[in-house]
C-alpha cells in the first residue's frame, strides 16, 4: 500500500497532507477494518473540507488590507429567491465594469444570508481597487443605487492567517435562521443562503504527491513536524488520527513563512539584549 504526501505550496504557506496504513506507518501494521460512517461524521468531515478549500482560496487570491463588505437592503425589505439573484448579477457586473476600466482584475468570494429576523444582507471579501474611488466608495455607490441599502466595510488582516474568515463564510445556518428560509421558497431556491459562491478567476495552489517509506511516517508522528528553513509550524493546523471509514490515518500540518530570515531576527534581540543569542529563535 502506498504511503502518500500531498504538498501544497503558495504565497507563504505550505501545507503538508500524509495519508498512509496503521498508526504509525510500522512495518507489519495493516488499515484498520473500515466502518460505515455516521451521519453526523460525514457532516463533520465535510464542513472540515469546505474550510480547507475556501481557506487556500483566500490565502492564495487575498492579502491584507483587502476589504470584507456587509450590505443590508432596507429594513422590512424582502423579495423572491429570483429577484435577489437579479441584484447580486446586477452589483457585479457593474462593479466588474468598473474594475475593469481602471484595468484591474474583480476578485471576490461571497455568501448571502438571512437574519434571524428575515433580514437580507450579503457578505463579500472583495480586492481592493488602488486609486480613488476606491473600493469603498464603488460598493458603496453601486449598492445604494440597486438597492438604497448601506454597507459596511473593514480590512482583513492576516494575523490568524484568514482562519476565521474562512470558517465564517462556510458556517452551518443556525436553527432560527433555517426557519427563516422557508419565507423565500422551496429548498432547491434557498440553496443560496447556505452556499458560499466565488469569482471564477480564484487560484488554487497545484498538489504534489509524494511516496516515501514507513519510517518516515514513524518519525513524524513520534518527533513531531520540523518546519523548513524559514518557516515555522503553524501548531494549531496539526491534525492527526485515523479516518474511520477508509481505514487510513493522516497527519496534516502547515507552514508558515517568516517574514524575516533567522539572521535578521538573531541580531535584532542582540541589539535590543545586549548580548548574543547562540539557540534559534522559534516564533
Amino acid at each position: 500500500m502506498a504511503h502518500r504526501h500531498d504538498v501544497y505550496k503558495y504565497g507563504r504557506f505550505i501545507e503538508h497532507e500524509f495519508k498512509f496504513v496503521g498508526k504509525f506507518g510500522a512495518k507489519g501494521e495493516k488499515r484498520a477494518e473500515k466502518k460505515k460512517a455516521t451521519p453526523e461524521q460525514v457532516k463533520k468531515q465535510n464542513q472540515y473540507n469546505r474550510e480547507k478549500k475556501i481557506l487556500r482560496k483566500i490565502r492564495c487570491n487575498f492579502k491584507p488590507g483587502d476589504l470584507w463588505l456587509t450590505m443590508k437592503f432596507p429594513k422590512g425589505i424582502r423579495m423572491p429567491v429570483k429577484e435577489i439573484k437579479g441584484v447580486r448579477k446586477s452589483f457585479f457586473d457593474t462593479v466588474r465594469n468598473k474594475y475593469k476600466k481602471r484595468g484591474q482584475i474583480l476578485k471576490f468570494v461571497y455568501r448571502i444570508e438571512v437574519g434571524e429576523r428575515g433580514g437580507i444582507h450579503f457578505h463579500i471579501l472583495m480586492n481592493r481597487l488602488d486609486g480613488t474611488p476606491g473600493t469603498a466608495e464603488i460598493v458603496s455607490e453601486v449598492w445604494n443605487k440597486l438597492t438604497d441599502g448601506h454597507v459596511n466595510y473593514e480590512p482583513v488582516y492576516e494575523k490568524d492567517y484568514f482562519k476565521d474568515l474562512a470558517n465564517y463564510i462556510v458556517k452551518e445556518p443556525t436553527e432560527e435562521i433555517t426557519g427563516q428560509l422557508t419565507l423565500f421558497g422551496e429548498e432547491e431556491e434557498t440553496k443560496i443562503f447556505i452556499k458560499y459562491d466565488c469569482s471564477r478567476n480564484l487560484e488554487m495552489p497545484e498538489k504534489k504527491t509524494h511516496k516515501y517509506k514507513r519510517r518516515t511516517v514513524r518519525k513524524l508522528i513520534e518527533n513531531g513536524p520540523k518546519p523548513q528553513p524559514g518557516y515555522y509550524i503553524d501548531r494549531d493546523s496539526i491534525r492527526h488520527g485515523k479516518n474511520p471509514y477508509t481505514g487510513m490515518s493522516y497527519y496534516y500540518y502547515t507552514e508558515i513563512r517568516l517574514e524575516r530570515d533567522a539572521g535578521e531576527i538573531r541580531r535584532e534581540c542582540e541589539d535590543l539584549c545586549g548580548q548574543s543569542v547562540y539557540t534559534p529563535l522559534r516564533p
